[in-house]
């Protein structure tokens, strides 16, 4: 784990939110803010090497995601109690059991105990420091396509989506499997790159947990349901989430139902559910449970329809009969073949 209490891990400098924030021995000055979301916030840091030898590119696990120019992404977590804690660490060691290059690698990461004003009290305080990449994610560039009434290319669909199948396999090939549990357009990073399709990197571990769960009665499937609510987001959420049965084996497929819900938002900018939260009445679980899919209008010439089929496979409401990891590259290897070929 590598969690220290000791107040010298990550002493933060707090005057005005600014100062540098130390991450074990190492020191990095906050550039500016990239995001928040909930209890967390995301910051542009920049290492601050006082001398040649102390850069902390020495202890990566994996000299590849050192920086070339010093800079990187840190998730700073407040901590209110022991529950957010034991997420926090839950988060740290999940994240430490997955090295692949569409995976989201954790690099070091730092939690503090902070005194508050109660007397005898503290907090906590973690640090996650994670390789930058400054092109947003895969919802910040659909948002912006969609002012602009511009979509991927077909190739540019199905290559970013190859690179989420090949990190979701790595998670999914653990003993045991592990689920990602919220994948959608919001926990993919896209980098650009000039001459190839886009890079893809799924993020955020908080909600992985091992795939395979045995629910034998209505307590157990309410309490799943209840995890569910809280950890994966609603529009992208298997219909086993959202309806346990008493008597149900859960797998990582759960992952697949999100990852079709996915593709279709990498093609029209949002999930195939979205739809039923603008309507008067409409109900985005009964949309789920019954894979209710819509169409919009797409790009002109309009996506093959193959895409569309490919889709409607991942988005079946039985999990027994929904394809595994590996029958989808199967098939999104075939669809490369065929179309970019």
């Amino acid at each position: 784990m590598g969690c220290s209490f000791s107040g010298l891990n990550a002493l933060y400098d707090a005057v005005n939110g600014g100062g540098d924030v130390w991450i074990n021995e190492n020191r990095f000055r906050i550039v500016r803010q990239l995001g928040e979301g909930g209890f967390a916030y995301v910051f542009l840091v920049k290492e601050v090497v006082t001398d040649s030898s102390s850069s902390a590119s020495k202890k990566f696990k994996d000299p590849s995601h050192v920086s070339d120019d010093g800079t990187y992404a840190m998730k700073k977590v407040l901590i209110q109690n022991s529950e957010q804690l034991e997420l926090v660490r839950e988060e740290i060691r999940v994240s430490s059991l997955f090295s692949h290059p569409n995976l989201l690698p954790l690099l070091d990461h730092a939690i503090i105990a902070v005194k508050t004003p109660q007397e005898g009290a503290w907090n906590h305080e973690a640090y996650l420091l994670f390789p930058v990449h400054l092109d947003g994610t895969l919802l910040d560039n659909a948002n912006v396509m969609k002012a602009k009434k511009e979509f991927f290319s077909t190739s540019d669909v199905l290559q970013i989506f190859r690179q989420l199948c090949a990190g979701l396999k790595h998670m999914h090939s653990l003993e045991p499997p592990y689920a990602h549990n919220d994948v959608k357009p919001g926990n993919v990073l896209l980098t650009h790159r000039k001459g190839q399709p886009p890079l893809a990197i799924l993020m955020d571990f908080g909600s992985a947990r091992p795939a395979r769960k045995q629910i034998r009665s209505r307590s157990e499937a309410l309490q799943l349901q209840e995890w569910a609510s809280e950890h994966c987001s609603a529009p992208f959420r298997a219909p086993e989430l959202w309806d346990c049965p008493s008597h149900a084996d859960i797998d990582e497929r759960t992952d697949i139902w999100s990852l079709g819900c996915t593709l279709y938002a990498i093609m029209y900018g949002v999930s195939p559910f979205e739809y039923a939260l603008g309507e008067s009445g409409g109900s985005l679980q009964l949309a789920v449970v019954n894979a209710q899919i819509k169409w919009p209008a797409g790009p002109k010439p309009p996506y093959p329809e193959a895409l569309h089929q490919f889709v409607t496979w991942m988005l079946q409401p039985q999990a027994t009969v929904r394809p595994r990891i590996d029958d989808i590259i199967i098939h999104v290897d075939k669809l490369i073949a065929k179309f970019l070929h």
